[in-house]
């Protein structure tokens, strides 16, 4: 696909006219002029440049010619090529024996342009392309389409390479460097080199990178992954590195889940800016437990688990019975080291777990009753 618009027509002129002094004209394989020296003429057919078309050579208008034409004044018009294909014509008016030296300097100066721009568009088609493919990829929630399918082969990639995905969020703009620029330089690193990832901006602030997920060629390694990032953010000037938050998902083995390992990315990710904001790197598998029972928190499931332990928190005024529970779970029911951590007698700590199952009416002797004040202090800290 080419394009040749007014725009680019104009560039033609503007360039070609500092090579050399008379009026260029650029026509569009219509023969209308798009772009020339006199702003007057565009829009009007060049009947000269229809001539060049037809016959797909360079033609010739001397003055006396010129008085049979339409919209044509004396010079010379030489078809432009794109890939085999007259795309449109350029003219230079004057004396044509004067010209015939300029000729083919500008019309191969015209063709390079006409080129750069189409590769520079093609690119950036390419790219956009990819980009909406990647979103289309990370929000479908069923198994690979045969629409997916195709528009992978198309842009080249493999569908059914096992990958993982990893969230960078730019925070504030407290420095004064703005978000786009720090994600443009990311951007410039994970392809120098690719190492085959799949980059999308999901916002202004925020990309989304699928990362081949065997890095070492055998199987997946979640801190082989860690040491990428730690790599990654250390090739970045510390102001910029300081405001950047990273998350890495979990792997599914299924090239169809890819979108579960984004939401586990971003589940990861809010979870961790929330329970430890100073950090810039959260792995999934530090808080899986938490990222599965995220769900449950709006959901009446997860409101029958915090019952038990919100009715202590609201009867535990000065917090000492939750931090006891803390320590009696950090322990795994080991009562002598719960004591111990907390400096007080085992006597005062059977007091105490006595308080809470009073308080809770959840037997934290048996496993599913402490399981239960487990889990409703994490959704509660959520």
């Amino acid at each position: 696909m080419y394009f040749l618009d007014s725009t680019l027509a104009q560039l033609i002129v503007e360039r070609t006219m500092k090579i050399i002094v008379h009026n260029i004209n650029v026509m569009n394989a219509q023969g209308v002029i798009l772009g020339s020296g006199e702003s007057h003429r565009i829009g009007s057919t060049h009947e000269g440049a229809l001539l060049a078309i037809s016959q797909n050579r360079t033609v010739e208008i001397n003055a006396a010619s010129a008085d049979t034409l339409h919209g044509v004044k004396a010079g010379i018009n030489l078809p432009l090529h794109y890939q085999g294909e007259i795309i449109g014509v350029i003219g230079i008016t004057g004396d044509p024996e004067r010209l015939n030296s300029y000729g083919e300097l500008l019309k191969m100066t015209a063709e390079l342009i006409v080129e750069q721009a189409n590769s520079l568009e093609l690119a950036q088609w390419q790219y956009r392309q990819k980009e909406e493919f990647i979103l289309q990829l990370i929000s479908s929630t069923q198994e690979l389409t045969p629409h997916l399918i195709d528009w992978a082969t198309q842009l080249g990639i493999d569908i059914y390479a096992p990958r993982v995905a990893a969230i960078i969020q730019v925070q504030g703009d407290k420095e004064q460097i703005s978000a786009n620029s720090i994600l443009k330089k990311v951007l410039n690193l994970l392809e120098s080199p690719s190492r085959g990832n799949l980059v999308a901006m999901t916002s202004m602030t925020e990309l989304v990178i699928l990362k081949p997920a065997f890095l070492n060629g055998k199987q997946w390694d979640p801190q082989l992954e860690s040491q990428r990032i730690d790599q990654l953010l250390s090739r970045l000037p510390l102001k910029m590195n300081a405001r950047l938050k990273v998350s890495l998902g979990h792997f599914f083995i299924k090239p169809a889940d890819i979108s579960r390992s984004y939401q586990t990315a971003k589940e990861t990710l809010a979870l961790g800016m929330q329970l430890s904001p100073d950090q810039n790197k959260y792995l999934y598998d530090d808080y899986s437990l938490r990222v599965l029972l995220s769900t449950l928190k709006n959901d009446w499931r997860g409101e029958e688990l915090i019952t038990p332990f919100q009715t202590l928190i609201d009867a535990d005024k000065k917090g000492q019975l939750n931090k006891t529970l803390t320590a009696y779970l950090t322990h795994f029911g080991d009562q002598q080291k719960c004591a111990n951590a907390l400096f007080i007698h085992r006597n005062t700590l059977r007091y105490r777990l006595d308080k809470i199952q009073q308080i809770t009416g959840v037997d934290i002797q048996q496993l599913d009753g402490l399981l239960q004040l487990y889990l409703g202090q994490i959704l509660t800290s959520q």
